[in-house]
């Protein structure tokens, strides 16, 4: 017999409740501080042992708590962020649920103690108590939490060993401390001090937080799109890591984990990264909260945007922009390369409220009609004078007359030669020639020191950019097939071809309903006729339902280009006049995305005199 209906206690309905939002130690912490930034914290204390596990303390100079209102704070579905549909639609705030204490008080003891600017002195609701009683405390706010999941064995032995779960909680006040740094924090665990960030600006917290090579290593990302802006820091292709580690999405200030928009980051890094080797980046995303909805899952660490294609799609122009731009170049390979930081000062990140007792809204960007629309991101970075128009006609190599080994190649220029050579050199970015190392390698002088070039990776990246360009100023050929190629499909695959008919026709791509179970292929882009149709089709379908656009042809051609590039680039060895090498070098600096090959590899490095003085102990 059945078990009859029955309602469930209150207690067991809060900790289902609180098996949404509290997860380990990090879920706890992570809705301690979200309630500090939201009361205007200017400086953060937490507190943990036994990584959290057994104790977690979070002391803030925000606004403070009432004496009439704590009580009301640990209850279920109260919070002082929203009050209205119209508010839950338009979140400003981190926290807005009105569970996190409630869940946290259901699987742990807390302790809540607070004071207002109003009040002489604080109060303090402890566990079991119902009213608050007078305490000892500064202004805003302290919250403890002891024994966590400890009334609840089976939850607990889903915990990890102390050192993981201090490594969660750390990782979540990282993520707190990047996007907020105007509020000082310091973290403490066993009693030993582990972190101090003292308040400072973006790329400040950016060096200390993530340290000096990613910010040597970094590309600045300043771009809009109407009321939409991009800002952050990605890495060079070169910094790529093995670790997925250090990759920050924030929108409107809030920690996110979104596929549409990493998906967007992964694309932008396509045709630059080597292997399957990650880059690093930190990205904020500032839209109207009215066109995102945050309200998806308890745990707050997924979004959902009405307009998630137009965002792709503005994502991949901005940082495909960056990534094609000087400053994504191989650059600096000297021991002073990490001290540097990128030019980042017009990174605007959610700064702290000047009012505690008011959350600080983002300002609110909301995408703008037809920003679907290629060429519409406008870089907000002022660009590098890097790229500089044509100045001598494309090289044409060829075979050198001198017989001799590659010793001769490089005859050490006459007096008048080398003056003219260093004089022009100061304004090129690569400088100018001085031979060929091994037949691998150009060696050039520019004002600042010495440029070397891998001539077969930088060759091949010419060739390449200069194959896509032709093809995108051309519209795409088509192929119709004879026999068409009829694919099995479910009926939401064949709604999707119908809906996107004219971006696949776009695309080179013409589909047919056959049935509501089948799709036939009557054209394909002719570049890609002689591959497999159905896997092609196929991927494209999955794109669009996944992402509202798909990359998978201009993937597909670009791949072909890649293959054709390498096969037609000059190749290692091969003998090079200084002409030769000098219009490679102009070449690269007219080329997009020039500091890394079709593989990923990167095409120079520069050592600076400092450097090579260094070397030499010149000075010292």
């Amino acid at each position: 017999m059945s078990r009859p209906i029955a309602p469930l206690p209150d207690t067991l309905i809060s900790q289902i409740a609180a098996g949404e939002v509290i997860e380990r130690p990090a879920s706890v912490l992570r809705e301690l501080l979200d309630n500090a930034l939201d009361a205007g914290a200017q400086a953060i204390e937490v507190r943990l042992d036994g990584g959290g596990i057994r104790r977690i303390v979070v002391t803030d100079d925000g606004a403070g708590i009432p004496r009439d209102q704590l009580a009301l704070a640990r209850q279920q579905h109260a919070t002082s962020k929203i009050g209205s549909l119209t508010e839950l639609e338009s979140v400003t705030t981190l926290g807005f649920r009105g569970e996190a204490l409630a869940s946290i008080a259901s699987v742990a003891q807390l302790t809540l103690t607070s004071r207002t600017a109003t009040e002489p002195h604080a109060w303090q609701l402890a566990p079991g108590q119902t009213q608050p009683e007078p305490a000892a405390g500064a202004l805003g706010t302290r919250i403890e939490v002891l024994q966590l999941f400890d009334e609840i064995p089976a939850r607990r032995k889903f915990l990890r060993a102390e050192a993981t779960e201090y490594a969660h909680c750390l990782d979540v006040i990282e993520r707190m401390a990047l996007a907020h740094p105007g509020v000082a924090i310091r973290v403490f665990h066993n009693d030993r001090a582990q972190r101090h960030w003292p308040a400072t600006d973006l790329p400040g917290r950016l060096h200390d937080v993530l340290g000096a090579d990613f910010m040597q290593q970094g590309v600045p990302i300043a771009a809009e799109q109407g009321l939409v802006a991009l800002d952050g820091v990605i890495t060079r292709p070169t910094f790529a890591r093995n670790r997925a580690d250090r990759q920050y999405l924030y929108v409107n200030g809030r920690h996110v984990r979104d596929r549409i928009l990493s998906h967007a980051v992964r694309q932008a890094y396509a045709d630059v990264l080597h292997g399957d080797r990650q880059p690093a980046w930190i990205l904020f995303l500032t839209l109207d909260p009215n066109t995102v909805d945050v309200n998806v899952h308890p745990a707050k660490q997924e979004v959902r945007f009405r307009e998630s294609g137009a965002l792709h799609r503005f994502v991949v122009q901005s940082l495909s922009a960056a990534l094609a731009g000087p400053g994504a170049a191989a650059g600096q390979a000297g021991e002073d390369a990490g001290n540097q930081r990128p030019d980042t000062a017009g990174l605007a990140v959610n700064p702290p409220p000047a009012d505690p007792s008011v959350a600080h809204p983002p300002t609110p960007r909301p995408l703008a009609p037809g920003a679907s629309e290629r060429g519409a991101t406008q870089p907000r970075a002022t660009p590098a004078p890097w790229i500089r128009p044509p100045v001598q006609q494309p090289m044409a190599l060829h075979e050198p007359t001198d017989p001799d080994g590659w010793q001769k190649l490089y005859r050490p220029l006459e007096n008048t030669q080398a003056t003219t050579a260093h004089e022009a050199a100061t304004d090129l970015p690569l400088g100018m020639a001085l031979g060929q190392l091994h037949g691998i390698y150009i060696l050039a002088q520019n004002r600042d020191g010495l440029v070397v070039v891998d001539m077969h990776a930088a060759h091949e990246r010419i060739v390449y950019e200069s194959l896509k360009q032709k093809l995108d100023e051309a519209p795409l050929a088509a192929q119709e097939l004879l026999v068409p190629v009829v694919i099995a499909v479910g009926e939401v695959a064949v709604a999707l071809a119908q809906e996107y008919q004219a971006t696949l026709q776009g695309l080179g791509l013409r589909l047919a309903a056959m049935g509501p179970g089948s799709l036939a292929v009557r054209a394909v882009p002719a570049l890609l006729a002689d591959g497999d149709i159905e896997s092609l089709a196929r991927g494209v379908l999955a794109d669009l339902a996944q992402y509202g656009q798909s990359a998978h042809l201009t993937e597909q051609r670009n791949a072909l280009l890649a293959t054709m590039a390498c096969h037609g680039a000059v190749r290692a060895h091969r003998r090079l006049t200084l002409e030769e090498m000098n219009a490679l070098l102009r070449q690269m600096e007219r080329t997009e995305r020039a500091g890394q090959c079709n593989h990923g590899r990167p095409t120079w490095f520069h050592w600076s005199l400092g450097d090579l003085d260094k070397r030499f102990m010149r000075g010292q």
